[in-house]
């Protein structure tokens, strides 16, 4: 071995950054340790298809670039994914701050290469010397592909290293492909690579786990009575994915020991210090602090309420930037939010000049006419002279934004008489209670009036009580209320707005699409006037409410994607209820259509805002989790939302006539599936009061006809079909014709089960197949899915007559049924629909003078269809007859 002085010390580097270097071999073994492939966890969650994603991306000539900040497990990504590949030689650098001299990282990337004996040029540049190792490999024509692995890139901040890698990833030689993972993006511009179909990045959102990976993740746990599912869902909302946080928890679970909140588990304590804030100086940890007290922040508005960040600090692109946990807000410019878990760490404690800043934010948020933001922060500045004076100035503003939270915690500290004297902000306390389903006290708010006061708001009380209405599921009296303030003066465009978005749902849950869709064109104008894209939310919101009633799924889906486009538009506005709603309806469509895991996925995002600012929309976003989690079978899970569904509501103070017909109806279905008839029973009889009343919800239009789609099931649970039909024609009387088309095939579908026992298989069939037309057209699979139970013995029976398409083979996967096993048993020469009459009666015992007498037709015609049903079934007799139908679920 060369002493120090022959050859070059490990930290020369540093002293000699962009100055030649005539590596030593004391360098090259120094090297050598890094060059090893970290080792795969023993419990690393499996995840096939982020490995997919990874793969598919390392094709030779391709770059992949992994992009998270600290803890998101973009190595283990890597190992784990290349764990499998055997055609390949992988080649692994472990990049650290000493790379970032040229001579040092051209020297560990020749030894990873397998090139340390290339010479390095003399009186060349190191770009020469690069050229020279890809002119090297590429004369090697090697017969195997090679992935060369660049990790902890973010290191390299060398503009000349910098200059390196993208001559490295410009120039890749045939075989060969890269992988390179950091925390930050690229240091060069990859738009070229990008544009050749060659480049491709994984960020945050593919590497944090889906919120079934972090059940996954914790199966083990949770079935060692370590934790419940409650908990697991509360850890996915918290660090939303964030694989280290996660890891850290559930290790300290396994461990024992007292148990903490996630974010003062000292393990999740130390990894935050020492992966996110320890390389950051006093002044930025003081910035990250004031952004973690605001829901979503901008450049603007970090330095209207911190002036000194400009000097010192570090502004939110900055943070994000720098590789931070901070997602930019999707269409909101360059706004910005803190992971929750961050976020919370962050705020404790709470930092000096909190109310200080929070009056600052409001001020800024009124300066920029975003009065609900506004009024939020005023709140939480303790400000009671402040928000009296934003409430008063812009009070129908407000309704449009509807963050109740802070309003309902406000109003418990707020001075004596303030409420009494001031009627507009009793106006908004009562709109803040009728948007959180708490119709009891907006009733309360609205009592007492002065006549004069009466006078002057006539308008907007009563498109307060239409609003109270529409929510409680009067639909004619609703409708009464809202022409009734339309008609009592003048009211803000915003207010009309409200108005004829109440209108538009009424007429829609009365079956009058055609007025409905009008009275949606009005609130339509009426947003654009209002040049507020909050309100044309609350306007696409209404008009995608009436495509959902008439079932066209293809077209809500497009209108409620348009309109959460066109609310992005607005750059400097954080996202309010009216977006959240959209987002909620795209769940719905999607649940609809079977598209549970981009449902679940987006559903995340939107129930979390839902319940932050106690919008009654969290109810439906909780109603969904249950039925997709009965769909797939996790009926404990359902349950479990169930509880967590009616624990909120009753904590919210919402009135019971909103969420108690809601959850006793889900719970009833969940007993249903689980053959727990007596319970299901018991709730059925408990909603018996609601059937009565005939209530529409807003949220839940459906809600009647499903009710009594309910009743029927459990009649034929108990065996009673008689009493189920009775019920079941009474559905389509009930509605006059104006059945909600999504009701249509519940019914449909019942209907066709009970033709099974009626009529024959033959008759049940031709139903089915009729109900399975009539929902492919919008792929609107939930049907389905919700009678799982009653429909799957009659699918499978009839599932290989149905014509193949993408909806019946998306029906083959939910209930199950192979169509590469049944293919070999059709027969090829299909019974006719009068022979299936006749093999039914041949199964009952009826002789043939039996059949024929029923059936109207000869003895001869009847022994006819025997004998060609014989030949058909290649049967001899008619017991082999019956078997061979029955195994063929012709019977």
């Amino acid at each position: 071995m060369k002493s120090f002085k022959d050859g070059c010390a490990a930290n020369d580097e540093f002293q000699t950054a962009n100055t030649p270097l005539q590596s030593g071999e004391l360098v090259r073994d120094l090297m050598e340790h890094r060059l090893r492939i970290p080792a795969v966890p023993e419990d690393l969650l499996e995840r096939p298809e982020l490995n997919r994603a990874i793969l598919q991306a390392l094709e030779p000539g391709h770059l992949l670039q992994i992009e998270a900040p600290g803890g998101y497990g973009k190595t283990h990504a890597l190992v784990s994914a290349l764990a499998s590949v055997s055609e390949a030689e992988i080649r692994w650098i472990s990049i650290n701050a000493g790379d970032n001299a040229p001579s040092r990282f051209l020297s560990i990337l020749a030894m990873a290469l397998g090139l340390g004996d290339v010479l390095t040029p003399n009186g060349g540049t190191f770009e020469d010397h690069l050229a020279m190792l890809l002119v090297a490999r590429a004369r090697q024509n090697r017969q195997t592909k090679d992935i060369l692995v660049l990790d902890n890139v973010h290191y390299l901040t060398n503009p000349a290293v910098s200059g390196l890698l993208h001559q490295l990833v410009t120039h890749l030689p045939d075989g060969l492909s890269i992988a390179l993972a950091s925390r930050s993006s690229l240091p060069f511009e990859s738009h070229t690579l990008e544009l050749n179909g060659h480049y491709t990045r994984l960020c945050s959102d593919v590497l944090e786990f889906s919120r079934s990976e972090t059940f996954d993740f914790f199966a083990q746990a949770r079935s060692s009575s370590l934790i419940t599912s409650v908990a697991i869902d509360h850890l996915f909302g918290l660090t939303e994915g964030w694989p280290t946080p996660l890891a850290l928890y559930r290790r300290e679970l396994v461990q024992g020991g007292e148990r903490r909140a996630l974010h003062e588990t000292p393990s999740v304590e130390r990894f935050l210090k020492d992966s996110v804030i320890a390389s950051l100086s006093p002044a930025q940890v003081k910035s990250l602090r004031a952004m973690s007290e605001l829901d979503g922040c901008s450049d603007e508005l970090l330095l209207a309420i911190e002036p000194s960040v400009s000097e010192s600090g570090m502004l939110p692109s900055e943070a994000a930037d720098r590789g931070l946990p901070l997602k930019s807000v999707p269409g909101r410019g360059r706004w910005y939010r803190l992971n929750p878990l961050l976020q919370m760490w962050l705020q404790t404690p709470v930092a000096g000049g909190y109310f200080t800043r929070m009056l600052m934010a409001s001020r800024w948020f009124e300066r920029s006419r975003q009065f609900p933001e506004a009024l939020k922060y005023a709140v939480l500045a303790g400000d009671s002279d402040e928000v009296v004076r934003i409430a008063s100035e812009s009070t129908e503003a407000l309704l449009l934004g509807q963050d109740t939270a802070s309003l309902l915690s406000l109003r418990k500290n707020l001075p004596s008489g303030l409420l009494e004297r001031s009627v507009r902000l009793r106006i908004v306390y009562g709109w803040v209670h009728a948007i959180g389903g708490q119709f009891r006290q907006t009733r309360q708010l609205l009592e007492g009036f002065s006549e004069h006061a009466l006078q002057e708001h006539e308008a907007r009380i009563h498109a307060l009580k239409a609003f109270i209405l529409r929510g409680e599921g009067f639909v004619q009296p609703a409708l009464m209320m809202a022409d009734k303030a339309l008609s009592s003066g003048p009211m803000s465009t915003q207010a009309q707005l409200v108005t004829q978005i109440v209108r538009s749902s009424s007429l829609c849950a009365a079956g009058c699409f055609s007025e409905a869709r009008e009275a949606n064109r009005v609130a339509s104008k009426l947003a654009r006037e209002a040049g507020d894209s909050g309100s044309e939310a609350l306007a696409v919101y209404a008009h995608a409410r009436i495509e959902l009633g008439k079932g066209a799924l293809r077209h809500a889906e497009q209108l409620l994607r348009t309109g959460l486009d066109t609310a992005m538009q607005e750059l400097s506005r954080p996202a309010r209820i009216g977006e959240t709603r959209l987002q909620l309806n795209l769940v719905l469509v999607l649940w609809h259509q079977g598209r549970w895991t981009e449902a679940d996925r987006l559903l995340v995002s939107c129930a979390r805002h839902a319940e932050q600012t106690r919008d009654l929309g969290l109810l439906l976003a909780m109603a969904l989790r249950v039925l997709m989690c009965r769909a797939q079978g996790r009926l404990d899970d359902a349950f479990v939302w169930v509880g967590r569904a009616e624990r909120t509501m009753h904590s919210w103070q919402v009135d019971e006539s909103l969420y108690v017909p809601v959850l006793e109806a889900l719970k009833a279905s969940c007993w249903l599936a689980q053959g727990q008839h007596e319970s299901a029973m018991q709730a059925i009889a408990r909603l018996e009061p609601y059937r009565k009343v005939g209530c529409v919800p807003e949220l839940f239009p459906m809600m009647p006809g499903l009710l009594d789609c309910l009743q029927v099931r459990a009649d034929m649970a108990n065996g009673d079909l008689v009493r189920a039909r009775e019920n079941l024609n009474a559905i389509s009387e009930t509605f006059e014709g104006t059945t909600p088309w999504g009701l249509q095939l519940h019914a449909g579908l019942l209907d066709a089960v009970l033709q099974d026992t009626e009529k024959g298989v033959s008759a049940a069939r031709k139903k089915l197949e009729t109900v399975v037309a009539e929902a492919a057209r919008e792929h609107f699979i939930s049907p389905f899915a919700e009678l799982m139970t009653e429909v799957g013995p009659l699918m499978e029976k009839c599932y290989r007559h149905l014509d193949r398409n993408e909806f019946t083979e998306a029906l083959g996967a939910l209930f199950g049924c192979d169509t590469a096993s049944i293919g070999g048993d059709c027969l090829a020469e299909p019974i006719s629909d009068r022979e299936h009459g006749v093999l039914n009666l041949i199964a009952q015992g009826m002789s043939n003078q039996e059949i024929a007498d029923k059936l109207h037709i000869s003895l001869h015609t009847v022994k006819t269809h025997a004998r060609r049903i014989n030949a058909k079934l290649d049967v001899k007799s008619r017991t082999q007859a019956i078997v061979r139908a029955r195994e063929l679920g012709l019977l």
